[in-house]
């Protein structure tokens, strides 16, 4: 006591000044963050600075959205956290994390991260597993530290966004509602008409990456509406559908020859393969295809159209395997990560043929069962039996197991070839769906040992580029000679066989300096899609390959000739040739690939192989269009729709 009055212990305020002040602060924080943010972000995507800039003062709205956005999120955990510092570091980890995973996707792809990529993301160790050693770029230490650098700022004034007791929990409730809220389709709606961002139409992911970046377009995909349906979509409507169909079939009925023998099939997904011979300025010692090209003079051949350069292999077999591409689908949806049962509604390819009885259907993986989620699809396609690299290891085989960092293609058909006899011996036919992995990605110059075979010169590239190119050159003539072997066997073998090889699609050839082999031969004018013209995206969207028999006869006189083909339309060609009794569902894809082999966000091919931008702009008949329409009936009907005529399409055509 001093002066006969109590000395009171006071404890210090943590906060400063009234609750408003605190609550600007922290808004104004949450949003100065959230910028940072959004600018880091671009800083790892793009790697310069000077493009954020010519970004914001193109789309100006475009970066202030994201930097909303980012603003929220940090706001609302900052409320919930009570420390907007921290909250600031966890949105700078995730941030970061997105533009870390654009980057390498980028890289090893050539295309940006999209929405449905997200259905990997369980997938990620295996997925970093096949693409090969990767660093973050500079910029993303430069990116991480400026963002440590202002949390640091935040945590050092953090007594002047401090908001605690009942106030905390009101302003997290309050916060959290309208950051959801962003998120929201009505949401989008309404911040897109204040920030001008157009969230109602779909977009490729180059494009919508290319014009919102990467946030933004992840932010704008996840917000727009879901498969619309048909206009007038009812029972009555869908059986309408029907009827046309059934008309349709009945007026011009799927050509098919009955076979005399029912022959065993085997489908070939031939990783990363491609005419290489085909690129300007590469002269070879001799043919690094010389059985593919051989065997074209015995086979239907020609250009095969793919969905994707460099990736994708999952999401190319489902749309081969069940008919349907992401246009089927809402944006952002994972074509391999839908509802399990929705693969059961449409009978698959592989159902064509075991369904009649008389075949078995197998997958064989030259790789594990980790990705694109095949242990549940598949065998809801109708596969009985799916055998992966371990288990293919178990056999007792005499073709050497590895080439490279895989499983060689020789091996893998010397399984098949054994899986085709047992089944064969048990008096059925074997329906076999393969997949190679040996000229999978990455493309280092120590693949294989620095061997190349044939050798290669170039009067554009430079030695380092050509270590590259050596070692794709060596993948492929690998899977033209194991080919080689394959139809040898075959032409050897009592058992009529037809075979599919087709490559999925091109690699994605980058060069030490980031550029690609297809810019650097004069292809494409650069990495990025957004700037090629719609004949470079039709070309390097390509592939090749061609449909052999070990008897002729099998061909139906097509044996030596061309005709393009494509992902959704080597299903009904296969059935065509094979003379196989087929649903409403299938008749209906092999009408609408006379039509249109490929019909995706990027680019559409009609039947004759002239490509478009999308089907709107296509030089169609009305004839075509309205296949292409009643084909869009049937799809929303069973994978959107009260499925009322699902069941019909699966039955017999009429």
């Amino acid at each position: 006591m001093k002066g006969g009055r109590p000395l009171k212990s006071r404890k210090r305020s943590r906060t400063l000044g009234p609750l408003w002040r605190r609550l600007v602060m922290l808004l104004g924080g949450s949003l100065c963050m959230g910028m940072a943010v959004a600018v880091a972000v671009q800083w790892v995507v793009t790697g310069s600075v000077g493009d954020i800039r010519e970004w914001f003062e193109k789309w100006p709205t475009y970066l202030l959205l994201t930097g909303v956005l980012c603003g929220a999120v940090v706001f609302t955990l900052g409320a919930l956290l009570g420390r907007l510092w921290l909250s600031a570091l966890l949105v700078s980890a995730v941030g970061l994390l997105l533009a870390l995973v654009d980057y390498f996707k980028t890289t090893i792809n050539g295309t940006p991260l999209a929405l449905a990529d997200f259905g990997l993301a369980t997938q990620l160790g295996d997925v970093a597993g096949v693409a090969g050693e990767l660093h973050p770029p500079e910029d993303f230490w430069r990116a991480l530290i400026a963002l440590c650098i202002c949390a640091a700022l935040l945590f050092l004034f953090r007594r002047l966004t401090a908001v605690t007791g009942r106030a905390r929990f009101l302003t997290f409730s309050i916060s959290l509602a309208l950051t959801l809220g962003l998120f929201s389709a009505q949401g989008a709606q309404a911040a897109g008409a204040v920030f001008q961002v157009d969230v109602n139409t779909r977009l490729d992911a180059a494009n919508s990456h290319d014009t919102y970046g990467l946030l933004l377009s992840l932010w704008r995909d996840s917000c727009l509406q879901a498969k619309k349906s048909p206009e007038g979509y009812s029972e009555a409507y869908m059986q309408d559908v029907l009827a046309r169909i059934d008309e349709i079939l009945a007026e011009d009925p799927v050509s098919r020859e009955e076979p005399a023998v029912r022959p065993n099939v085997i489908m070939v997904l031939s990783e990363s393969f491609y005419d290489l011979t085909r690129l300007p300025d590469l002269q070879f010692e001799r043919d690094p295809l010389e059985n593919f090209h051989a065997l074209e003079s015995e086979s239907i051949s020609g250009t095969f159209h793919s969905h994707y350069l460099g990736y994708g292999t999952g999401y190319l077999e489902m749309s081969m395997l069940y008919g349907i591409t992401e246009l089927d689908l809402g944006t952002g949806t994972n074509i391999c990560f839908l509802e399990d049962d929705i693969y059961d509604r449409l009978d698959a390819l592989p159902e064509q043929y075991t369904k009649g009885g008389g075949y078995t259907a197998e997958m064989l993986h030259a790789f594990d069962n980790s990705l694109y989620n095949r242990t549940v699809t598949y065998p809801r396609l109708g596969f009985s039996k799916l055998l992966f690299h371990e288990d293919m290891k178990q056999m007792d085989l005499q073709e050497p197991l590895f080439g490279g960092y895989y499983m060689r293609d020789a091996y893998l058909y010397e399984a098949a070839l054994n899986e085709m006899k047992e089944i064969n011996d048990s008096g059925e036919r074997a329906f076999l769906y393969l997949i190679t992995m040996e000229n999978h990605q990455p493309f280092n110059a120590d693949k294989f040992d620095y061997l190349c075979q044939i050798d290669v010169t170039s009067d554009t590239l430079s030695e380092e580029d050509m270590a590259i190119v050596r070692v794709m050159l060596e993948g492929i003539t690998r899977a033209d000679q194991a080919l080689g072997k394959l139809t040898d066997a075959l032409r050897n073998s009592p058992e009529p066989t037809i075979v599919v090889y087709f490559g999925d699609h091109r690699p994605n050839l980058f060069m030490t300096d980031g550029e690609t082999v297809y810019t650097k031969l004069g292809l494409c004018p650069s990495n990025d899609t957004v700037d090629w013209t719609l004949e470079e995206v039709e070309d390097l969207y390509s592939t090749d390959y061609l449909i052999w028999a070990n008897d002729a006869a099998l061909l139906q006189g097509q044996a030596g000739t061309r005709r393009d083909s494509s992902i959704t339309a080597v299903g009904p060609q296969l059935l065509e040739l094979t003379g196989q009794p087929v649903s409403r569902y299938w008749a209906l894809l092999e009408k609408v690939s006379q039509v249109s082999l490929t019909n995706i966000d990027r680019y559409f091919v009609d039947g004759t192989g002239t490509p478009s931008t999308s089907a709107e702009t296509a030089d169609l008949s009305d004839e075509a269009r309205e296949l292409l329409q009643l084909r869009e009936d049937v799809l929303y009907d069973a994978l959107y729709g009260q499925q009322y005529i699902t069941a019909a399409m699966n039955e017999p055509v009429p």
